[in-house]
């Protein structure tokens, strides 16, 4: 598949640009202003905890003025606070490019039908997703949210932050691209393929229960050791784990040579996980100048990838021989 195909047309592009002149005009000025909210709003801050301190230690033994536990916690709310403070200074250039985004994104991905482009919602098909594609979390946070029809079928794609938050230490189990589509065929329940999990995680795992999905093997040794495959349905997922899934999984692991995807599907849903850091849709720090052939046309590039490789991925149910590569 090449990815030039689905460039924006020279009138789009002139549009673009025109959009991205006009964000030059207005960089400018938030930088102008972010640089002397920054350290303002943090020197107001700091001010402020010096004089509670201060004021604290009117009140507290001589001996432990400045390191008394009103003081630390002190300290420690300051530091955090600090975190929302700099937030506020930067409002200016994070609202000047959401609304860059807002405008652009619908423009560069005029190859998708009925696109619709949010930021830190709840993305619909989230709910539906099986958790043991994800792993155990209680905690979840989303930053881009793209919605719409590629070729013919309809998807939900988002960044996604799974967590497990256990007293006072945080483990992250996802990070990364979310996917969300119409398969092909329906599977008759649920099928996960996830990363294989250390012994002691699935010791705690099977304790407390396995969510009624029996582990099966592909017989595929290198994919048995990188994956696990569960389903509820065991009879309907052995034929795809042996052969149309497994090939698809092979597929995956030239392709994207990060952490392993992860696949799920459950009736007419699917969903693939591609764990990354990387912020795919993200635009440069206000500081840096706005270019089109290096900060635009890489997030086209990498929509289409992402999106050639689900329509792929989606034929796992239907498809008889191993998946062409794009």
């Amino acid at each position: 598949m090449d990815a030039e195909d689905f460039m924006p047309s020279p009138e789009t592009l002139a549009r673009i640009r025109k959009e991205i002149e006009g964000y030059e005009a207005g960089r400018m000025a938030a930088v102008r202003r972010v640089r002397w909210r920054v350290p303002l709003f943090l020197g107001l801050l700091l001010a402020a905890v010096v004089a509670i301190a201060y004021l604290f230690n009117a009140f507290a033994d001589p001996r432990e003025q400045w390191l008394s536990a009103p003081h630390v916690f002190l300290y420690i709310t300051g530091f955090v606070v600090s975190f929302f403070v700099y937030g506020m200074a930067m409002k200016p250039a994070t609202e000047l490019q959401q609304s860059f985004r807002n405008k652009v994104l619908p423009a560069i991905f005029g190859f998708i039908g009925n696109m619709r482009y949010t930021r830190n919602g709840m993305p619909a098909s989230f709910d539906r997703l099986p958790r043991a594609a994800a792993g155990s979390f209680n905690r979840q946070s989303f930053d881009d949210v793209i919605s719409g029809r590629y070729e013919d079928f309809s998807f939900e794609l988002y960044e996604a932050t799974l967590s497990q938050k256990a007293g006072k230490s945080t483990n992250t189990v996802f990070k990364g691209i979310i996917l969300a589509f119409e398969t092909e065929t329906a599977f008759p329940g649920t099928l996960v393929a996830a990363k294989r999990s250390g012994s002691v995680a699935r010791f705690f795992r099977d304790m407390f229960g396995s969510g009624g999905l029996e582990e099966l093997q592909s017989g595929i040794p290198h994919l048995d050791e990188q994956y696990e495959f569960r389903s509820d349905n065991p009879s309907a997922a052995r034929p795809l784990v042996a052969g149309r899934l497994a090939r698809a999984l092979d597929w995956l692991r030239e392709i994207w040579p990060h952490d392993p995807a992860r696949v799920a599907l459950q009736g007419h849903d699917g969903f693939l996980l591609l764990p990354h850091t990387k912020n795919f849709f993200e635009l440069p720090g206000v500081a840096t100048p706005l270019d089109y052939d290096r900060h635009i046309k890489p997030i086209i590039v990498d929509m289409v990838s992402l999106l050639a490789t689900g329509a792929l991925v989606r034929k796992v149910g239907a498809m008889d021989t191993a998946p062409e590569k794009p």
